[in-house]
Protein backbone atom coordinates (compact mmCIF):
# COMPACT_ATOMS: atom_id res chain seq x y z
CA UNK A 1 0.00 0.00 0.00
CA UNK A 2 1.54 3.45 -0.70
CA UNK A 3 1.89 5.89 1.92
CA UNK A 4 0.41 9.13 1.91
CA UNK A 5 1.82 12.05 3.76
CA UNK A 6 -1.40 14.30 5.44
CA UNK A 7 0.74 17.63 6.39
CA UNK A 8 -0.70 19.35 9.47
CA UNK A 9 -0.34 22.82 11.11
CA UNK A 10 -2.19 25.07 13.69
CA UNK A 11 -5.47 25.79 12.69
CA UNK A 12 -5.85 22.80 9.88
CA UNK A 13 -9.18 21.14 10.73
CA UNK A 14 -9.37 19.02 8.07
CA UNK A 15 -6.68 16.10 8.11
CA UNK A 16 -9.01 14.04 9.56
CA UNK A 17 -11.01 13.77 6.12
CA UNK A 18 -8.57 13.97 3.75
CA UNK A 19 -6.89 11.01 5.87
CA UNK A 20 -9.77 8.95 5.71
CA UNK A 21 -10.08 9.73 1.80
CA UNK A 22 -6.67 8.20 1.67
CA UNK A 23 -7.22 5.34 3.29
CA UNK A 24 -10.64 4.39 1.55
CA UNK A 25 -8.88 4.82 -1.62
CA UNK A 26 -6.05 1.91 -0.63
CA UNK A 27 -3.32 4.06 0.92
CA UNK A 28 -2.09 4.62 4.50
CA UNK A 29 -1.91 7.55 5.40
CA UNK A 30 0.55 9.57 7.59
CA UNK A 31 0.24 12.78 9.72
CA UNK A 32 3.20 15.01 9.96
CA UNK A 33 3.41 18.55 10.85
CA UNK A 34 5.06 21.66 8.80
CA UNK A 35 7.41 21.77 11.87
CA UNK A 36 8.49 18.80 11.28
CA UNK A 37 9.09 18.70 7.92
CA UNK A 38 10.94 22.58 7.94
CA UNK A 39 13.10 20.85 10.51
CA UNK A 40 14.19 17.91 7.31
CA UNK A 41 11.82 18.93 4.35
CA UNK A 42 13.46 15.43 2.66
CA UNK A 43 11.12 13.29 4.86
CA UNK A 44 8.61 14.07 1.87
CA UNK A 45 11.21 11.22 0.12
CA UNK A 46 9.18 8.18 1.45
CA UNK A 47 5.62 9.21 0.50
CA UNK A 48 3.69 8.07 -2.57
CA UNK A 49 0.96 10.38 -2.06
CA UNK A 50 0.34 14.04 -0.20
CA UNK A 51 -2.28 15.80 0.91
CA UNK A 52 -2.42 19.22 2.07
CA UNK A 53 -5.44 20.05 3.90
CA UNK A 54 -8.21 22.73 4.26
CA UNK A 55 -9.07 25.18 7.36
CA UNK A 56 -7.89 27.53 9.23
CA UNK A 57 -4.00 27.35 8.77
CA UNK A 58 -2.26 30.06 11.73
CA UNK A 59 -5.93 31.37 11.68
CA UNK A 60 -5.56 32.68 8.50
CA UNK A 61 -4.22 35.64 9.50
CA UNK A 62 -3.01 38.35 6.79
CA UNK A 63 -4.82 36.37 5.00
CA UNK A 64 -6.08 32.85 4.04
CA UNK A 65 -3.17 30.28 3.96
CA UNK A 66 -0.37 33.35 3.65
CA UNK A 67 1.57 32.59 6.86
CA UNK A 68 1.82 28.61 6.39
CA UNK A 69 2.82 29.14 2.44
CA UNK A 70 5.47 32.04 3.49
CA UNK A 71 6.90 28.79 6.38
CA UNK A 72 6.79 26.62 2.86
CA UNK A 73 8.64 28.44 0.43
CA UNK A 74 11.84 27.78 1.67
CA UNK A 75 12.89 24.09 1.83
CA UNK A 76 9.31 22.60 1.93
CA UNK A 77 7.96 24.07 -1.29
CA UNK A 78 11.07 22.97 -3.39
CA UNK A 79 10.46 19.38 -1.89
CA UNK A 80 7.61 19.02 -2.59
CA UNK A 81 8.26 19.83 -6.52
CA UNK A 82 10.84 16.98 -6.10
CA UNK A 83 8.69 14.76 -4.90
CA UNK A 84 5.98 15.95 -8.25
CA UNK A 85 9.09 15.56 -10.50
CA UNK A 86 9.33 11.84 -9.72
CA UNK A 87 5.60 11.23 -9.59
CA UNK A 88 4.33 11.91 -6.33
CA UNK A 89 0.06 12.81 -6.94
CA UNK A 90 -1.02 15.66 -4.36
CA UNK A 91 -4.11 18.00 -3.18
CA UNK A 92 -4.85 20.75 -2.03
CA UNK A 93 -8.46 21.55 -1.15
CA UNK A 94 -9.66 24.38 0.06
CA UNK A 95 -7.05 26.05 2.34
CA UNK A 96 -4.58 23.92 1.00
CA UNK A 97 -5.58 26.00 -2.29
CA UNK A 98 -4.92 28.93 -1.26
CA UNK A 99 -1.56 27.63 0.73
CA UNK A 100 -0.29 25.85 -2.53
CA UNK A 101 -1.00 29.58 -4.75
CA UNK A 102 0.75 31.50 -2.41
CA UNK A 103 3.72 28.94 -2.10
CA UNK A 104 4.07 28.99 -5.64
CA UNK A 105 3.32 25.22 -6.41
CA UNK A 106 0.24 26.41 -8.21
CA UNK A 107 -0.42 26.73 -11.25
CA UNK A 108 3.41 25.99 -11.67
CA UNK A 109 5.36 26.76 -14.50
CA UNK A 110 4.04 27.41 -18.34
CA UNK A 111 5.17 26.94 -21.91
CA UNK A 112 7.75 23.97 -20.90
CA UNK A 113 9.41 26.04 -18.43
CA UNK A 114 11.68 24.44 -15.37
CA UNK A 115 10.57 24.96 -11.75
CA UNK A 116 12.35 28.01 -10.17
CA UNK A 117 14.36 26.66 -7.53
CA UNK A 118 12.63 28.69 -5.03
CA UNK A 119 9.40 28.80 -6.01
CA UNK A 120 7.47 32.22 -6.46
CA UNK A 121 3.53 33.01 -5.56
CA UNK A 122 1.42 32.64 -8.04
CA UNK A 123 -0.03 35.18 -10.45
CA UNK A 124 -3.45 33.87 -9.82
CA UNK A 125 -5.10 34.81 -6.56
CA UNK A 126 -7.97 33.48 -4.67
CA UNK A 127 -9.73 36.69 -2.96
CA UNK A 128 -12.83 37.66 -1.29
CA UNK A 129 -16.16 35.65 -2.33
CA UNK A 130 -18.56 37.75 -4.66
CA UNK A 131 -21.02 37.72 -1.73
CA UNK A 132 -18.67 39.14 1.29
CA UNK A 133 -19.75 36.52 3.02
CA UNK A 134 -18.47 32.70 4.51
CA UNK A 135 -20.24 30.34 2.14
CA UNK A 136 -21.66 26.79 3.17
CA UNK A 137 -22.98 24.40 0.38
CA UNK A 138 -23.01 21.89 -2.24
CA UNK A 139 -22.51 22.70 -5.93
CA UNK A 140 -22.47 21.13 -9.32
CA UNK A 141 -19.41 20.65 -10.68
CA UNK A 142 -17.69 19.94 -14.21
CA UNK A 143 -14.74 17.98 -15.20
CA UNK A 144 -12.93 19.46 -18.49
CA UNK A 145 -12.15 16.71 -21.31
CA UNK A 146 -8.93 18.26 -21.99
CA UNK A 147 -7.71 18.15 -18.51
CA UNK A 148 -4.46 16.63 -17.59
CA UNK A 149 -5.43 15.67 -14.54
CA UNK A 150 -4.51 12.36 -12.48
CA UNK A 151 -7.24 12.78 -9.66
CA UNK A 152 -10.12 14.30 -12.38
CA UNK A 153 -9.36 11.29 -14.94
CA UNK A 154 -12.62 9.65 -16.38
CA UNK A 155 -14.99 12.06 -14.59
CA UNK A 156 -15.74 14.43 -17.27
CA UNK A 157 -18.93 13.47 -19.44
CA UNK A 158 -21.70 13.47 -15.92
CA UNK A 159 -21.64 17.34 -15.52
CA UNK A 160 -25.52 17.40 -15.24
CA UNK A 161 -25.52 14.43 -12.70
CA UNK A 162 -27.00 14.91 -9.15
CA UNK A 163 -24.09 12.92 -7.82
CA UNK A 164 -21.44 15.86 -9.56
CA UNK A 165 -21.55 17.63 -6.85
CA UNK A 166 -19.09 18.82 -3.87
CA UNK A 167 -19.15 20.73 -1.12
CA UNK A 168 -17.66 23.51 -0.62
CA UNK A 169 -16.92 26.28 2.84
CA UNK A 170 -14.70 28.86 2.40
CA UNK A 171 -14.76 32.74 2.62
CA UNK A 172 -12.20 33.43 0.17
CA UNK A 173 -12.50 30.91 -2.79
CA UNK A 174 -13.12 33.61 -5.91
CA UNK A 175 -10.39 32.91 -8.61
CA UNK A 176 -8.84 35.77 -9.88
CA UNK A 177 -6.20 36.07 -12.69
CA UNK A 178 -5.81 38.03 -15.81
CA UNK A 179 -7.73 37.05 -18.95
CA UNK A 180 -4.60 36.08 -20.69
CA UNK A 181 -3.32 33.49 -18.01
CA UNK A 182 -6.37 31.77 -18.11
CA UNK A 183 -6.45 31.65 -21.63
CA UNK A 184 -2.93 29.78 -21.24
CA UNK A 185 -4.13 27.74 -18.66
CA UNK A 186 -7.06 26.33 -20.03
CA UNK A 187 -5.09 25.81 -23.62
CA UNK A 188 -2.46 23.80 -21.50
CA UNK A 189 -5.22 21.77 -19.75
CA UNK A 190 -4.66 23.04 -16.49
CA UNK A 191 -8.07 23.52 -15.56
CA UNK A 192 -9.21 20.78 -13.87
CA UNK A 193 -12.51 21.13 -12.17
CA UNK A 194 -15.10 24.12 -12.84
CA UNK A 195 -18.68 25.38 -11.25
CA UNK A 196 -21.26 23.91 -12.82
CA UNK A 197 -23.28 26.52 -14.87
CA UNK A 198 -25.51 28.56 -12.17
CA UNK A 199 -23.36 26.96 -9.37
CA UNK A 200 -20.86 29.97 -9.69
CA UNK A 201 -21.58 31.22 -6.40
CA UNK A 202 -18.33 32.60 -5.13
CA UNK A 203 -17.86 34.58 -8.47
CA UNK A 204 -14.73 32.80 -9.90
CA UNK A 205 -13.34 34.13 -13.28
CA UNK A 206 -14.22 31.37 -15.89
CA UNK A 207 -16.23 29.27 -13.34
CA UNK A 208 -13.04 28.21 -12.15
CA UNK A 209 -12.56 25.75 -9.28
CA UNK A 210 -9.81 23.85 -9.71
CA UNK A 211 -6.16 23.52 -11.24
CA UNK A 212 -3.09 21.39 -11.78
CA UNK A 213 0.39 21.47 -11.94
CA UNK A 214 2.18 21.14 -15.92
CA UNK A 215 2.20 16.97 -14.64
CA UNK A 216 -1.48 16.95 -13.56
CA UNK A 217 0.19 15.37 -10.42
CA UNK A 218 -0.89 18.35 -8.14
CA UNK A 219 -4.88 19.51 -7.69
CA UNK A 220 -5.64 22.84 -5.83
CA UNK A 221 -9.58 23.23 -5.59
CA UNK A 222 -11.75 24.72 -2.77
CA UNK A 223 -14.48 22.55 -2.81
CA UNK A 224 -14.11 19.69 -0.59
CA UNK A 225 -13.89 15.86 -2.38
CA UNK A 226 -12.64 14.56 0.92
CA UNK A 227 -16.20 15.09 2.89
CA UNK A 228 -18.01 13.04 -0.11
CA UNK A 229 -16.80 9.42 0.88
CA UNK A 230 -20.06 8.22 1.36
CA UNK A 231 -23.29 8.03 -0.60
CA UNK A 232 -25.24 9.35 2.85
CA UNK A 233 -22.89 12.98 2.78
CA UNK A 234 -24.69 13.71 0.03
CA UNK A 235 -27.29 16.48 0.42
CA UNK A 236 -30.28 14.30 -0.38
CA UNK A 237 -29.09 11.32 -1.02
CA UNK A 238 -32.32 9.54 0.11
CA UNK A 239 -34.29 10.72 -3.07
CA UNK A 240 -31.31 9.14 -5.26
CA UNK A 241 -32.32 5.88 -7.18
CA UNK A 242 -31.10 3.35 -5.77
CA UNK A 243 -28.97 2.27 -8.76
CA UNK A 244 -27.70 6.26 -8.72
CA UNK A 245 -25.69 5.19 -5.50
CA UNK A 246 -24.07 2.40 -7.13
CA UNK A 247 -19.77 2.10 -6.63
CA UNK A 248 -17.90 5.55 -5.15
CA UNK A 249 -19.36 8.51 -4.53
CA UNK A 250 -17.51 11.56 -6.65
CA UNK A 251 -15.03 12.31 -4.02
CA UNK A 252 -13.63 9.32 -3.77
CA UNK A 253 -13.57 8.13 -7.01
CA UNK A 254 -10.55 11.29 -6.95
CA UNK A 255 -9.19 9.71 -4.60
CA UNK A 256 -8.73 6.14 -5.91
CA UNK A 257 -7.39 7.70 -9.32
CA UNK A 258 -4.79 8.98 -7.71
CA UNK A 259 -3.92 5.74 -5.75
CA UNK A 260 -3.99 4.05 -8.65
CA UNK A 261 -1.69 6.00 -10.31
CA UNK A 262 0.92 6.13 -7.64
CA UNK A 263 0.40 2.11 -7.37
CA UNK A 264 1.14 1.90 -11.35
CA UNK A 265 4.26 3.79 -11.16
CA UNK A 266 5.87 2.36 -7.88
Amino acid sequence: MPEALVITAPGINCDGELAEAFALAGATPRFMSLRELRQSPTRVDRFQLVGLPGGFSYGDDIAAGRVMAALMRRGVSPALVAALERGVPMIAPCNGFQIAVQAGLLPGPLDGEPWPQVPAPATVALVANASGRFEDRWSGVEFPGSSNCVWTRGLAGADDDDRTMLPSAHGEGRFVAPAALIERLEAAGRIAVRYRQGDNFNGSAGAIAGLSDPSGLLLGLMPHPERFLHWNRHPWWTRLEAAERVGPPLGLRMFENAVAHAMAIA
